[in-house]
């Protein structure tokens, strides 16, 4: 009897065991649906991006030998649901049984479950043998402990798979040097050009299109930039190892207009579609940073990995510690709506503008200027997190709510109250002038608080420290802050809060 195997569209990882042996029993189906392109608006370059490495790997299979069924978002039989395609399918094929790999994300994992009552025939699930870590990983780290903290995990993890050790020590004495990657980009520091590779997507785009699909963004579909399968990716680590390894760390925090990549790897979309593997890019870097050791310090080559065996692992160990409650967390009980301009770039606050127009032309944005410039924003005014994570799930190439809704709604918003990080993630203008040129060709002044033309940042970071005394007085990080404040002039504090009213119930018009 046959078997129908369901691979989605995040769990193209050639390197799996379903695809080491040819077996005409086993049936292996891919399809683009409208249930996924629908959910949420995603970027153009995302929905493209998945579709066109699901065509590239759907080819590699078969030209392996195996029997795949390929639905097409056109395709005039496509039920644009995963269970209705597989009914139809199981049926067609009188199959016996469905297998699946474990889905990353809560919603698809709950409707997979179903499939075996649903459709009457039995149903069995496999890993996507691409983790480091099972979905469970905080239970060997944190035992029964509700208190969970990175660094702790993060250091399990360079134990467990000897990464950048010296025996049961870190190489270099110090687990973890982020302190030296929070540097400025020098004026006359040469950054690389991305590395892009100019795909013509013509057909796929036009397909997308003609389905009906309502999406955001802008693409160059005669050249698109994303890798596509797992050779490009692989191209794409080798030549961040030699043109941007040297600086990655140093600068790895700063904000330019120069450039949209700066020295960032931008392997996250090859990485959360399974083209390559965590541990397989980490060790490609740790072994180009052993060959060059004269030349790159131990800093940038440790920023690197701790984004991916430390936050990457843990975002999505918490992720399944946390689902489905998690979704629903407000710790500040925030109400407001995303302004209208989060969907143009059209804002004359210059990091805002320039922020927002990035991840609308590229898909991308690096990590502050998610968490410092967007994700601030967001939180000093109030936003919903569920606006919030649908935002952030839609625009960037890279997000899959696994990793996108621990950032969002835990790092970035706040708003589980202090699980995922150990205080809000907040600034006034100083912090972002501090790390980048934004500010120099601003309307806004950065210095002043009060003013027509004061930065909104500065009046908003004041109000949301007065307006969360009560829950945030006894975390021991927000303590200065509150100190500042309380020393400030009573007139000047009653201005600002003015200021941040005004500002606050004129969004649109920021």
């Amino acid at each position: 009897m046959k078997i129908l195997r369901l691979i989605l569209g995040d769990q193209l990882n050639i390197q799996h065991s379903w695809f080491s042996e040819i077996n005409y029993n086993h049936i292996y189906v891919m399809m683009e649906v409208r249930q996924e392109t629908d959910y949420v608006h995603h970027h153009i370059q995302k929905v493209l991006g998945i579709f066109a490495a699901m065509r590239s790997f759907s080819e590699t299979l078969t030209k392996m030998g195996h029997q795949v069924i390929y639905i097409k978002i056109s395709d005039p039989k496509n039920e644009q649901e995963i269970p209705a395609n597989l009914k139809f399918l199981a049926n067609k094929f009188q199959c016996s049984k469905i297998e699946y790999m474990e889905p990353d994300e809560y919603r698809l994992d709950q409707q997979l479950k179903s499939l075996s009552n649903d459709m009457g025939i039995p149903s069995m699930v496999y890993s996507t043998e691409h983790f480091m870590t099972p979905r469970d990983g905080f239970n060997k780290v944190f035992g029964a402990r509700k208190n969970f903290l990175m660094e702790t995990f993060y250091r399990r993890m360079r134990k467990d798979f000897n990464i950048l050790m010296d025996k049961d020590k870190p190489i270099g004495g110090v687990w973890n040097l982020d302190l030296e990657n929070r540097k400025k980009l020098p004026p006359d520091l040469i950054i690389p050009e991305p590395l892009e590779f100019n795909i013509d997507v013509c057909d796929i785009y036009h397909e997308i299109i003609s389905a009906g699909v309502d999406t955001i963004g802008k693409v160059d579909f005669r050249k698109f930039q994303w890798p596509i399968n797992r050779e490009q990716s692989l191209h794409l680590v080798d030549y961040f190892c030699e043109n941007a390894l040297k600086y990655f760390g140093t600068y790895q925090d700063a904000l330019t207009e120069k450039s949209w990549s700066i020295f960032h790897a931008r392997s996250s979309f090859s990485l959360n579609v399974k083209l390559i593997s965590p541990l397989e890019t980490v060790e490609k870097v740790i072994n180009y940073w052993q060959d060059n050791r004269e030349t790159i310090s131990l800093n940038q080559v440790e920023g690197f990995v701790r984004q991916i065996i430390g936050w990457r692992e843990y975002m999505r160990c918490l992720y399944w510690n946390q689902m489905p409650e998690f979704g629903h967390k407000n710790f500040f009980g925030h109400t407001r709506k995303l302004p209208s301009w989060f969907w143009t770039g059209q804002t004359k606050m210059k990091c805002l503008h320039h922020t927002i127009s990035q991840s609308l032309e590229f898909a991308y944005a690096h990590h502050i200027q998610r968490l410092m410039i967007t994700g601030n924003f967001m939180l000093l005014t109030g936003i919903h997190p569920d606006e919030a994570d649908l935002w952030y799930l839609g625009i960037y190439i890279d997000a899959f709510e696994w990793v996108e809704i621990t950032n969002t709604r835990g790092m970035s918003q706040y708003a589980d109250g202090g699980l995922t990080a150990t205080k809000p993630y907040i600034s006034s203008a100083s912090y972002i002038d501090k790390m980048g040129s934004y500010c120099k060709s601003c309307i806004y002044n950065k210095a002043a608080k009060t003013g027509n033309l004061s930065c909104p940042f500065n009046s908003l970071y004041w109000n949301f420290i007065d307006l969360n005394r009560e829950k945030l007085i006894s975390n021991p990080r927000m303590t200065m802050m509150y100190k500042v404040w309380d020393n400030i002039d009573k007139d000047k504090q009653v201005d600002t809060l003015k200021q941040a009213q005004h500002y606050l119930e004129n969004l649109e018009l920021l």
